[in-house]
């Protein structure tokens, strides 16, 4: 039930319903202020300099590879990819493929010895598969042993993420109090590291799948409307929602 809330409540903020609910309003009711209020939003929330601005100063900088330590777990957290495809002999990815990608990296590197991916479906899924299993095939294509990685399917948000992950490192009797590099979204690394500090798994942050991007003073940017521009207000929207209901229901 909190999961299908946590949408609709996420819906009801994004700016583009902000912005269609106040033209329709201004055609409907022949008010002009409102409409004239829509398309000024819509003007400020299409434009990717703006935008930019904002995601920079939210996500946390990335970290160098080489001047990581060595951790014996890093947890990876799935929602990147489409399980709307149902497709059996691949695994395909949506934005945000850096989280696996970077975790194959970070092993052969010799930066993490094991890997534990956390999450199962979303949203109605059509793939019957689990994101954590995708990931866990990925992987092993992609040169990681089987033998280390442990895969959490039944999570469906970021707090069972957390809970499930730990649940799995005393499993396998794994301490957790033993730091692991916890590997997400740059945007997502807040509330993420919040729901594992919450429920006392020890880790150190490893953010990746930058929306950002350094700050570009050209026409473009400054001046031309991008409907990228809007998908990371409402990513960012979305995030803000997600960390205010996840603190009042005391998951960080």
């Amino acid at each position: 039930m909190f999961f299908y809330l946590s949408q609709f409540l996420s819906f009801l903020a994004m700016p583009l319903t902000i912005i269609i609910l106040f033209i329709l309003v201004g055609v409907i009711a022949n008010k002009k202020k409102m409409l004239w209020i829509g398309i000024v939003l819509l003007l400020f929330f299409s434009n990717q300099f703006i935008s930019n601005k904002a995601m920079l100063l939210w996500e946390p900088d990335y970290k160098v590879f080489s001047t990581l330590p060595e951790y014996e777990m890093g947890i990876v957290l799935t929602g990147v990819t489409n399980l709307s495809k149902s497709a059996f002999d691949r695994t395909f990815f949506n934005k945000g493929a850096d989280r696996a990608t970077h975790a194959v990296q970070l092993y052969k590197l010799g930066k993490i010895k094991k890997i534990l991916i956390t999450g199962g479906q979303g949203l109605n899924p059509t793939n019957p598969n689990t994101e954590a299993e995708l990931l866990r095939d990925f992987m092993v294509m992609a040169g990681v042993d089987e033998n280390d990685i442990l895969v959490e399917n039944q999570a469906k948000n970021t707090y069972q993420n957390a809970v499930l992950a730990k649940e799995m490192l005393l499993r396998n009797g794994i301490s957790i109090q033993e730091k692991s590099l916890l590997i997400t979204s740059a945007f997502h690394m807040r509330r993420s590291k919040g729901c594992f500090d919450k429920v006392g798994l020890s880790t150190e942050t490893f953010p990746v799948d930058y929306y950002a991007h350094e700050s570009k003073y050209d026409i473009p940017s400054l001046l031309y409307p991008n409907p990228d521009a809007i998908n990371q207000w409402h990513t960012l929207a979305k995030e803000w929602i997600g960390i205010a209901t996840y603190s009042l229901l005391g998951y960080m």
